[in-house]
């Protein structure tokens, strides 16, 4: 392209006759009451994301303690080795490859999750609440293995 043209090209557009680019009017322009209606859909917003936050990290922690069940019953039932844990891996990345949180490393600790926490009711009520990095560092701290 010639500089003449990007020229030509940038100017396109800015001087047109009879159109007017919409502006926000100013917040003393506004009628009365608006102000405290924006910030309470603003607050609502703030609350809602704040729950769809904490409804995921819920649903998320509930499904690795599931598969850390799982995981723990088959290898206490049917004598499975440490090994599995790494075909596992390798398998749900491959069949997932768009989800992260299947290394090896996440479902030991997935398992160890498990076995700090049997009650699930205690895992959904208590230890969901709090995001998965922080659940890393208390089983750490409690020296799980």
């Amino acid at each position: 392209m010639k500089k003449s043209d990007f020229n030509n090209r940038k100017s396109m557009g800015q001087q047109k006759p009879g159109f007017i680019i919409p502006a926000a009017a100013a917040l003393i322009d506004m009628p009365k009451g608006y102000e405290s209606f924006f910030k309470n859909l603003k607050e609502r917003i703030i609350i809602e994301r704040l729950k769809t936050v904490l409804s995921a990290n819920i649903t998320m922690i509930m499904l690795y303690w599931k598969i850390g069940q799982s995981i723990l019953l088959r290898q206490q039932s049917e004598g499975w080795g440490a090994k599995i844990i790494d075909c596992l891996s390798h398998d749900l990345k491959a069949a997932f490859p768009d989800i992260g949180g299947f290394p090896s490393r996440n479902l030991n600790y997935v398992r160890k999750n498990v076995q700090a926490w049997s009650d699930r009711e205690i895992v959904q009520r208590t230890i969901a609440q709090f995001p998965w990095h922080s659940n890393l560092t208390l089983l750490e701290k409690m020296g799980v293995h």
